[in-house]
Formats: structure tokens, sequence, C-alpha cells
């Protein structure tokens, strides 16, 4: 049996998307290369390590034990270059930030750049998830640090307030909900919607609170962003739900309605989230400290 440091990672990639493409873009690894190296690494011990679905991949358990033994390793290796970092000129250490999509585009652009030119030695690796797979990375060891919403269960992790967060509803100006000053989701769902990416953690987080109340949302087109979802919404495309704090920074003139969404989820928080803040290392507590201020 043999396994280097880039399967190890890949692997770890792989579960942690669900899906082996997506795991080996995260990797920097072209689809053909993953594969080969997930096969090798089966056909070294004669077991097979991931369940393959039209929905993706999944770990056996033999699969989880692997992934268990693969974080431990690669935490070592990271701790370990990191205490020999005053000897060895270019290291960089490297933080693994898993973020809901309004801290990855509304809040953090700013605080991760003056974060970077303040400490050239320290990269910053980013992904976007939900909120629940956020929290399920964080127990198994593949994240340093989340920022999560408050609608999630974080018990056995450590957590700070971030930022208040509260999600609005906005309304092309002449819908026929647009003179309404306070509106349920609920009461939303026979209308067309503008959604984000369907891989978007927030696209997801609508879809399943739609479902909750046992209706699915009617998705007519998707757009780039929360500024792409407000510019459609202003042309008549359908509903949106974006951040407060996106409204706070439109610029352009108001050409749409902003509602109150009455449900206590939609009146979020963000919180900065951990295993332990404690065994975090050095690296990863100075930019804990930079999102904490």
């Amino acid at each position: 049996m043999h396994f280097d440091l880039v399967d190890l990672r890949l692997y770890l990639n792989v579960v942690q998307t669900g899906n082996i493409t997506a795991g080996a873009s995260l990797s920097h690894l072209s689809l053909p290369a993953a594969s080969a190296r997930i096969r090798a690494m089966e056909a070294s011990l004669g077991v097979a390590f991931l369940l393959r679905s039209r929905r993706g991949v999944s770990p056996t358990p033999a699969g989880q034990a692997l992934a268990h033994h693969a974080r431990l390793l690669l935490q070592h290796v990271e701790r370990m270059n990191h205490d020999l970092a005053e000897y060895a000129q270019g290291f960089k250490g490297r933080i693994r930030l898993l973020c809901n999509t309004s801290a990855l585009t509304e809040y953090l652009p700013e605080l991760l750049a003056d974060f970077v030119r303040q400490h050239p030695n320290i990269s910053v690796d980013q992904q976007e998830l939900t909120s629940l797979r956020i929290t399920h990375a964080l127990r198994q060891d593949a994240a340093d640090i989340g920022v999560i919403s408050n609608a999630v269960d974080t018990r056995d992790l450590q957590t700070r307030p971030f930022r208040d967060d509260p999600l609005v509803l906005v309304v092309p100006l002449g819908h026929p909900l647009a003179n309404r000053p306070d509106l349920s989701f609920s009461d939303t769902l026979s209308h067309d919607y503008v959604g984000l990416s369907s891989s978007s953690a927030l696209a997801v987080y609508l879809e399943e609170q739609a479902l909750h109340v046992g209706v699915r949302m009617q998705v007519r087109i998707r757009a780039e962003g929360f500024d792409g979802v407000l510019r459609m919404v202003a042309r008549g495309a359908g509903l949106g739900v974006v951040p407060k704090a996106t409204i706070e920074r439109w610029q352009a003139p108001r050409t749409f309605k902003v509602v109150n969404l009455s449900e206590p989820w939609a009146d979020r928080k963000l919180l900065l989230c951990a295993r332990s803040f404690e065994q975090l290392p050095a690296y990863a507590v100075a930019l804990l400290e930079a999102l904490s201020l």
C-alpha cells in the first residue's frame, strides 16, 4: 500500500464534495487523473473506498476509516510545515475556510484581501458550502474555520458572532405582491423566482425551506451572484431573496420593492465556527482574530 499526499488530499476533496469531478477540480487534477488515482488506491488494498451512484459518491466503511486517517496525517503534515516555517524560506501557511453564499459574497472579500496583504506567508483556501455541510466538514477536521448561519446545529463546535445577515424578498414594481408590507416565504411560492446558481449554498437552502412547507420553488431563471438577481428582478423576471446587505450596497436606482420575510430563519445571524478555537494552528488563529473584529 502506497498513498501519497496528493492521493489523500484528492480523496478528502472527493468525499467532501460528494463528487469525483468536483474533488478533482479542488485538487487541481484532471478528471481522468483523479479517477485513476482513486482506482489505484482501491486496487492497492483490494477494497472499495467509494460507493458510486448517479447522484455522486459516498464513502464505504473502509472509505470512512481512510478519510479519518487521511485527515489526521494531513493535519500533522500541515502543523509540521508550520512549525518548520521559520527554517523553510517561502513556506506559506494555508487555511481551509468554508463559508456560505452570503459570507462569501457580501462580507469576506475585503476582509480576506486585507488579511493576506498583511500576512504574506499565509494563504486562504475558501470554498462555498451550505451551513449544514460546513458543520459536518468541521466535525470531520476537513476545514479549519467555517462561516455559517445560526440556523444549523452547532453542538460540539465552538462559535463566535460574525455578522447580522437578514434575508429579504425583492419584488418587481407592479407585481401582485409589491404592496404587501410583510410576507411569509410560503405566500410567495406560487410565483416565479429568479434564483442563484443551483450549486449556490443559499439556493440549496431556499429550496429546502420551500420543500419543508410541501412546495417546490418555481425558478424560471438563475443569476450569477446577488447583483445579478437584483438586476433580473428589476426587469420583472420574478421574485428574489437576497441578504439585506446586498440592498444596502446597491448603487443603482431601486426599480424593485424590498419586503421583509416573516419566517424566523430569514432573520439570521452569521457565526464563525470551528471544532476547537484553542486547537487551531497559529496562522488560522490569526485569521479568526481578524474576522472577529
